[in-house]
């Protein structure tokens, strides 16, 4: 799955409780990463592939219903995240239709549910980037990358979070990374470039074979 897209946001877990609600569900929560079969009840009523596409809900009018239930019942969802951060873009708005909460406080509960999850900071980063918190967004992303390793969607959006701070060093560390770990869109290419900060990689030095010594190893002449 690609994502095109600290100071981190903290919220103390008691005003947390109060402003982006309780974790627990009348089923669940559970645990996207390792408790998927959990899930495909609530992925075959409420996630289908219109409305992770946006088209439209399934049991709600909205496509934002049915990922809001989709969310409660797994809040580090991670498609589930994106899908409502796409529709808030959509919508331009920061809590869409048929959702109880905004995008900030589904990033919250995400982050509170599991935050031992390198992907739920990468799309809180990629949120922050889309708002034009870049500085935040670089941090959450690279929070990210402590958890996550070595994942070809965090250190692309890393580098467009360093590209926009004008840390080009970085930009281009972070893309070799990215399309060295088979990251597929030029964007960041294309946008070092643009400014003639690209440099492709150094072709690994070729290492010659061992020639036979001359002379012995005690130093007489060789037969």
């Amino acid at each position: 799955m690609t994502f095109f897209f600290g100071i981190s946001i903290f919220v103390p877990s008691v005003q947390a409780q109060e402003t982006c609600g309780s974790l627990r569900n009348g089923y669940g929560p559970f645990d996207y990463r390792t408790e998927k079969p959990k899930l495909e009840i609530v992925e075959g009523a409420h996630f289908l592939p219109f409305v992770e596409n946006l088209q439209r809900g399934n049991t709600s009018t909205t496509p934002g219903g049915d990922i809001d239930y989709t969310l409660r019942a797994s809040p580090n969802h991670h498609r589930a995240l994106l899908a409502m951060m796409n529709l808030a873009k959509k919508e331009k708005t920061e809590k869409p239709r048929g959702s109880r909460y905004s995008i900030s406080c589904w990033l919250d509960r995400a982050e509170r549910f599991a935050p031992d999850d390198g992907m739920v900071k990468m799309l809180y980063g990629v949120y922050l980037l889309r708002r034009g918190e870049t500085e935040q967004g670089a941090k959450k992303l690279e929070e990210a990358l402590t958890l996550a390793g070595d994942n070809a969607n965090v250190y692309y959006n890393l580098g467009l979070a360093y590209f926009d701070l004008r840390d080009y060093d970085k930009a281009l560390a972070s893309a070799h990374k990215a399309y060295q770990l088979g990251f597929q869109l030029p964007g960041l290419r294309n946008k070092l470039e643009k400014i003639g900060k690209w440099k492709d990689l150094p072709s690994p030095a070729v290492s010659q074979p061992e020639l036979p010594s001359s002379r012995a190893s005690d130093g007489s002449p060789g037969q």
